[in-house]
Parts: structure tokens; C-alpha cells; sequence
């Protein structure tokens, strides 16, 4: 291997790290007009249906406003280069959560060039890069989450000196109406500021700061195919309390939502009670929630399991001595 630099991404890195993530897509396909998969050429394609493919970094030019949000301030997206060549790109994000996350530096993505995977040396130049900037940033942990069926990926952080510290499953419960007083009012507001110390008990499968970043910013104006899906971004009030909620259609299924929640507080009945009341008043049927084991009983839902598992792992970063 050649000379290893890593730095942070700047926009003229744009099109390396878009041709790095759609290295990963075997096979380029569409429904056509008969609602059969066919596969076609990548520049057959519209810039939606290359999102489809696994979102922003898919072309150039969602990448490019992606990219541009991360430099803004919302992430801190860092490039590791091989004799001048982007060959591996990672996506932090700096969070403030209760325990046991704390202030912490949540990898969100790392991707490596198919020709320097074998040997992990770009993944851990990365991992020792975050851990440097987690210490000037005066946080307290680094953390990443994948799926819980991915052995080789819990093999590699483990030896990496990183420690299961959360497990989130997903489940499916009915929207439906309820007795409560509340208020939800449209919340455009996107400053991250506003949930800095917040729980994230539903839709936490990354960080509650990545989550916010890529939901609560709309950054597809110009897409409106993009757009089409349905996604509220609301502020409830129950019981004095004030829950900021993302509630955003399902895909392929126009009477689901996936809801994203943060909160001050742990969530309790009352809160649900009013997110099931206001879904079901928008005319949705299934509520999809991505949680913990121990939050879904303490909130005591009867509910039908979705076969999904993400765990999150986390290491201590220890000042200098």
C-alpha cells in the first residue's frame, strides 16, 4: 500500500466518495410501467430511482448538497487517501445523549475501496483519526451501530476495544384513536441545538444527532420525486411536556409511518397515546417503531415483532496522560 493520508472531505471529494458507495450495487433496476424489476444501466436511471439504490450518495448531485450539509456543520465527513486517491470515506456525527451514550462521536458510515478491504488498515487509520479528533472535541465515547446478525463486523469493533452498550429491535402497532389533551403544531426549526441532551426512545438505530441531521433537515427541495413521501416534522405538547416527532411515511406502504421521537424525558403512555391519535387522524393504519426491549416494556404496547436487529457499540476515549 502507498502513502495513507487522512483529512476532511471537501466538496471536490464529491464524486470519489458517490463512486465508492455505488460500488457497492451489484445490479442497477427499476419497476417498469408493468410492475416487473428490470435492470437497466446506471445512467438509464433518474437521480430518484438511483436513491432508491440506498440514498444521497447515489449521484453526484444529492451527494453534493449531502455533503455540503456535513461540511456546514452537521457532520464531520473525513476521507482517507492512497497516494493522492480517495480509498475510503467515514461520516461522524458529534451527539450529547443520556447515558449510556453521553457526548459522544457516532460513526455513521465507512466505506472502503474493494481493493483495501482485505486488510482493514484504511478502517483502522480511520478509528484512530476519530479518536484523535474525539479528544480535541472533549467528548466522551466513540460509538457505531450495524446489524446484529453482521459477525464480522462485531468481531472487528470488539477487537477494536469496543463494547456492546444498546440492542434496538423494531415492531409494528396500530394507529388509532385515543382520549387525551394535546397540541401538534409544525415544527420547521432545524437547529440540532433544540435536542442536545434529549432521549431518542423511538427511531434510534445510528445517533439521535445523525438522525436529526439527515430527517429533520430537508435538503430535497429540488427532488420532488423525492419529496413525494410524506414526512412531518411536528412538535407535540402532552401534558406540559414537549416531544419533537418525525413522522414519515413508509415507503411502499402509504398507510405506515416510521416514527422518530426526541425528548427531555423518557416517553411515556400519554405521549403515545397522542402520536397513535394524530397518525390515526392523518388516515394511517400501522405505526413502524424502531426501540429498545426495555423501553417497549416500560411503555407496555401490545405489539407485533418485525424481524430486525441493530446494535449499537461504544468505546471510552481516555485523555492523554
Amino acid at each position: 500500500m502507498g502513502k495513507i493520508e487522512v483529512r476532511r472531505a471537501t466538496m471536490d471529494d464529491v464524486g470519489a466518495i458517490s463512486t465508492l458507495f455505488q460500488g457497492r450495487i451489484a445490479r442497477w433496476q427499476r419497476i417498469n410501467a408493468s410492475g416487473q424489476v428490470e435492470d437497466l444501466p446506471y445512467d438509464a436511471l433518474t437521480i430518484y430511482e438511483r436513491w432508491l439504490h440506498g440514498g444521497a450518495w447515489m449521484s453526484v448531485e444529492t451527494a453534493s448538497l449531502h455533503l455540503s450539509h456535513l461540511l456546514c456543520g452537521a457532520g464531520l465527513p473525513v476521507v482517507a487517501c492512497v497516494d493522492g486517491q480517495v480509498r475510503a470515506y467515514a461520516e461522524f456525527f458529534v451527539g450529547d445523549e443520556p447515558p449510556p451514550f453521553g457526548k459522544h462521536l457516532h460513526l455513521a458510515q465507512l466505506i472502503v475501496h474493494p481493493l483495501h478491504q482485505a486488510n482493514r488498515r484504511l478502517e483502522n487509520v480511520l478509528l484512530r483519526f476519530t479518536t484523535e479528533q474525539g479528544l480535541q472535541m472533549d467528548v466522551e465515547r466513540i460509538t457505531v451501530s450495524f446489524s446484529g446478525y453482521d459477525a464480522e463486523a462485531t468481531k472487528y469493533y470488539t477487537e477494536y476495544g469496543m463494547r456492546l452498550v444498546e440492542q434496538v429491535g423494531r415492531v409494528a402497532i396500530a394507529a388509532q384513536t385515543g382520549q387525551g389533551f394535546y397540541k401538534v403544531t409544525a415544527h420547521a426549526n432545524p437547529d440540532s441545538a433544540q435536542v442536545a441532551g434529549f432521549n431518542m426512545t423511538l427511531g434510534r438505530t445510528e445517533s439521535a444527532r445523525y438522525h436529526w441531521e439527515t430527517l429533520w433537515v430537508n435538503l430535497w427541495g429540488a427532488f420532488p420525486k423525492i419529496n413525494e413521501r410524506h414526512t412531518y416534522r411536528l412538535k407535540f405538547n402532552v401534558a406540559g411536556q414537549d416531544v419533537f416527532v418525525v413522522c414519515r411515511e413508509d415507503l411502499y406502504n402509504p398507510r405506515a409511518v416510521d416514527l422518530f421521537c426526541w425528548s427531555p424525558k423518557p416517553l411515556t403512555g400519554q405521549v403515545m397515546v397522542a402520536m397513535r391519535d394524530w397518525t390515526h387522524r392523518q388516515g394511517y393504519r400501522t405505526l413502524h417503531l424502531n426501540m429498545t426491549a426495555n423501553a417497549l416494556k416500560a411503555l407496555n404496547l401490545e405489539t407485533e415483532t418485525i424481524p430486525f436487529k441493530q446494535v449499537i457499540f461504544a468505546a471510552d476515549i481516555l485523555p492523554e496522560e
